[in-house]
């Protein structure tokens, strides 16, 4: 075989010196100067590799330079204009071509041999809106050019006789005398009319010109290079419309955030420190919930339902959704993990509205909620114990508390204290829980389509997590039916379930358990160890969030189920303490091992004493503390 290739490398140079001393190469011009054309000239460039033969001589073969490929690539590198730029991006230099001139009309070109008939037209629709803009009237080309170091400038809020109480990266928070809430001011990039137009125009050749359907494409960086590549082509064949060439980069970077991201709340998506972003309809300043400041008004606004419309459909069309009069209510996340909710009308009166609740990348963990007294070291430590099951039987918990009171981030943080041992399966209607354990299966519950089919409820996911060998079972939020199911798997041997449910109080939980729709029988209550309270409340240091109650329930097998208070918080210290009521849970510790009352009470102690080191030593990430946390049941293994 090796012989074989080595005849044919032979013969090929062969071949190409006696065509050489025939012919002369002809170098071919160059059509344009597109990012494609550029791509072909650079596979035209070869460079020389030594390939050895069975003779000993030295032949070659031909590749593509990488040198060359490597400067296409920065060459057509996306830039932020939302940023000042330096001056000599915006220094139109000075070319003299000998090559032919493209227009609009070579993009009515046909791309694809076996191209459909809404390819034909949407290339057809394409080119009728880049004409359009040649005889633009309300087009100013001095509004094209930039007035400073950027090219849309990001315009800042002016109140007078506000007081800035708060500064950071660009964000200002005022306080007005004028309403209750604080203000939250951001830069925001607004085109002029000119570029508006110019942008919509090309963002809507655009989505025609593009065959396939980007939102296919799950990776969201290459669906952003698709359009960035398709928008410079554009405008280096239509030549009509007029556009500098330094601003080529300019109008792709814009018409890209136009279509793959969400307008002018992405100031707002991108700070770590707003926890919701709520838009309440047209003509209505967009609120922030601010982990620092609670609810405020901002300075963005949309003035017609057509701006919110936009981020719903982009929003929908990545789950594959369809948002209308006919289904007005949509439940989503976004790529980064973050719950969103959105309504049209007739379901929302006044206009549409969207609600987003963001995904921390940097999830919160056990130290930070000691540091922000939602609990306390003593608290921490015997949650940590109850979790892990003190080595032989795990605990069950149910998280009970208001909209935003902080379930879902306590469940997170809990559900950490799993070791990495245990087999754990998620179940949520929006996927939130973020476990940095490798044994996780995570499932996410599905509405139904159009036609009523194709539901996955939470009931359907937990029934079919018991036929998976599940160590431990966490549903997000227990709503229905699923209720009766996960309570099942509880009373027949699965200990460590944990889960969230709406309910203000121990006793009310237990109403809510016990009555329609979750209807789960009375007996079965008897699988919870443990109920946990938590709170959002209003103090004089603002809006907190604080566990306020852990309970037991007793006398379930008796037909008088009561709650047994073993934590309680105090309002006077802003402390979680301990009742003299006896925890029950601990007593079943007792009959499964071998420890007494001072063996339970080191062991909280010690991992009182872990938590506290972390503390010392700062150590609050996710990875950090949770690698912390498996070290211990290595050791104790």
């Amino acid at each position: 075989m090796a012989s074989y290739l080595d005849e044919l490398i032979v013969k090929y140079s062969d071949d190409k010196k006696k065509v050489s001393s025939k012919e002369k190469l002809i170098e071919k011009p160059v059509l344009n100067n597109s990012p494609t054309s550029e791509i072909k000239k650079v596979f035209t460039e070869k460079k020389k590799i030594p390939v050895q033969d069975n003779n000993h001589k030295k032949n070659t073969i031909s590749t593509p330079s990488s040198q060359n490929l490597d400067d296409l690539l920065l060459k057509h590198k996306i830039v932020d204009f939302s940023s000042p730029q330096p001056k000599n991006v915006f220094k139109e230099k000075e070319i003299i071509s000998s090559q032919p001139k493209t227009s609009i009309e070579d993009l009515n070109k046909p791309t694809d041999a076996f191209e459909s008939n809404t390819q034909v037209k949407n290339r057809e629709d394409a080119l009728s809106k880049l004409k359009s803009l040649e005889n633009n009237k309300d087009i100013n080309p001095d509004e094209l050019q930039p007035k400073n170091d950027t090219i849309i400038e990001a315009q800042e809020e002016t109140i007078e006789g506000a007081t800035v109480i708060a500064k950071y990266n660009k964000v200002k928070i005022y306080r007005l005398d004028s309403q209750s809430l604080l203000h939250y001011s951001v830069p925001v990039p607004k085109p002029n009319p000119s570029q508006k137009i110019i942008i919509n125009t090309l963002k809507e050749a655009t989505t025609r010109l593009v065959s396939s359907d980007p939102y296919k494409i799950k990776d969201h960086l290459q669906r952003k290079n698709i359009y960035y590549q398709k928008v410079l082509d554009i405008l280096e064949t239509a030549q009509e419309i007029n556009i500098p060439k330094h601003l080529y980069p300019f109008y792709a970077d814009a018409v890209v955030k136009e279509m793959t991201g969400y307008g002018i709340i992405e100031p707002l998506l991108d700070d770590d420190k707003l926890e919701e972003i709520m838009i309440v309809g047209p003509k209505k300043p967009v609120y922030v919930y601010h982990i620092d400041y609670g609810m405020m008004t901002t300075n963005i606004m949309f003035y017609s339902d057509d701006g919110i419309n936009d981020i719903i459909d982009k929003i929908a069309r990545s789950i594959g959704r369809n948002v209308d009069i006919a289904n007005p209510l949509l439940d989503a996340r976004l790529p980064d993990g973050s719950r969103v909710n959105a309504t049209v009308p007739p379901a929302s009166i006044d206009g549409s509205t969207i609600t987003i609740r963001k995904f921390r990348e940097d999830p919160y963990t056990i130290i930070d909620l000691i540091n922000f007294k939602t609990l306390n070291l003593e608290v921490a430590s015997f949650l940590w114990c109850v979790v892990e099951g003190f080595g032989a039987k795990p605990s069950n918990i149910l998280i009970s508390g208001g909209t935003g009171s902080g379930k879902t981030t306590t469940l997170n943080v809990l559900a950490n204290f799993i070791p990495e041992s245990d087999r754990i399966l998620t179940i949520e209607d929006t996927a939130e829980l973020n476990l940095p354990i490798k044994h996780v299966i995570r499932f996410e519950g599905r509405p139904p389509g159009l036609e009523g089919k194709g539901e996955l409820s939470l009931e359907i996911l937990t029934k079919n997590t018991l036929r998976m060998r599940p160590d431990r079972i966490i549903v997000g939020e227990i709503r229905h039916k699923e209720a009766t199911t996960l309570f099942t798997a509880m009373n027949t041997g699965h200990d460590g379930c944990m889960g969230t449910v709406h309910a203000n109080s121990a006793k009310e939980t237990i109403v809510r358990l016990t009555s329609p729709p979750m209807n789960v029988p009375p007996l079965m209550l008897a699988g919870i160890d443990f109920i946990i309270i938590q709170k959002r409340l209003r103090t004089a240091k603002g809006q907190v969030r604080r566990i306020t109650a852990i309970a037991e329930i007793k006398g379930v097998l008796d037909g008088d189920p009561k709650i047994n208070m073993v934590f309680a918080w105090n309002p006077q210290t802003d402390m979680l303490e301990r009742t003299s009521n006896p925890i029950m849970y601990l007593d079943i510790i007792k009959t499964y091992t071998n420890l007494n009352d001072a063996d339970i009470k080191k062991k909280i102690s010690d991992r009182a004493q872990i938590l506290q080191n972390l503390i010392d030593k700062k150590i609050r990430v996710i990875h950090d503390v949770s690698k912390e946390i498996q070290k211990e049941y290595i050791i104790k293994r």
